[in-house]
């Protein structure tokens, strides 16, 4: 441990009146204290990516394209538990996200997601090529971890999730595909901070794992199967008018 010298400042101060001899007059300066700040954060950032693609049959006058249109309808089969949602505008939803175990912690995750059509090849995702007719890309605004205690609470959180979905017709057949990335990162509390990192880094990526490998089973589940009530909706309206 380094040590700080302390050197005191002397001056001569005369005596009184010319009868005394003068006098050494000394002051120690008061130190200023030395803050010395950690460069070990502990951060750690870990991410996990899944693509699907499925058979995707269409239908005159009811295409893919115009079901993304319908944003709330595409929410609703992706997130179907609605007492866990709510609407905050057009493109916005915020979502109860079932309590999530990291370590020995539960914690429970609310985000604000974003629902977005785009077309005609502008401001599409990477990886989504300019041909496709249209895009819904699906993006978190906003996140906040529920449930844990101050001193269990990361210093620095952030989640992220970029994601595409959209109908491809360049083959013989149309076909539904879709990328989804998900990615976190944190400086785990001083109570966390000795856990080892491959043990962060198998409960991360498995957590991580586990919440894309369900949203892509909710897509080629649950939204296909939506898909197919609208098309049939369209096509009873049809059979009414004719």
């Amino acid at each position: 441990m380094s040590e700080i010298a302390v050197v005191p400042s002397c001056r001569v101060v005369p005596g009184g009146g010319g009868r005394l001899s003068p006098k050494w007059q000394c002051r120690m300066p008061i130190p200023h204290p030395v803050v010395v700040k950690s460069q070990m954060t502990n951060s750690s950032t870990y991410s996990s990516r899944i693509s699907t693609d499925v058979p995707l049959y269409e239908i005159p006058g009811a295409s893919f394209d115009q079901y993304l249109e319908d944003k709330p309808r595409v929410f609703r089969a992706i997130f179907p538990d609605k007492p866990r949602s709510q609407q905050l505008n057009e493109e916005e939803w915020r979502i109860n996200m079932l309590p999530i175990d990291f370590l020995f912690l539960t914690a429970y995750p609310v985000i604000d997601m974003r629902l977005k059509c785009k077309s005609n090849g502008i401001g599409y995702p990477p990886g989504v090529p300019r041909h496709i007719s249209k895009v819904l890309e699906l993006d978190i605004i906003k996140w906040e971890l529920q449930g844990l205690d101050d001193m269990l609470k990361p210093s620095q959180f952030s989640l992220g999730v970029k994601g595409a979905l959209y109908p491809d017709r360049s083959g013989l057949r149309s076909r539904l595909k879709g990328q989804l990335q998900m990615s976190i990162s944190f400086v785990l509390p001083p109570m966390l901070a000795l856990v080892p990192e491959n043990v962060r880094r198998d409960v991360s990526e498995s957590v991580l794992r586990r919440l894309v490998e369900n949203m892509k089973n909710k897509v080629n589940s649950s939204l296909i199967a939506d898909y197919r009530e609208f098309k049939r909706g369209k096509d009873q309206r049809l059979k009414h008018r004719i």
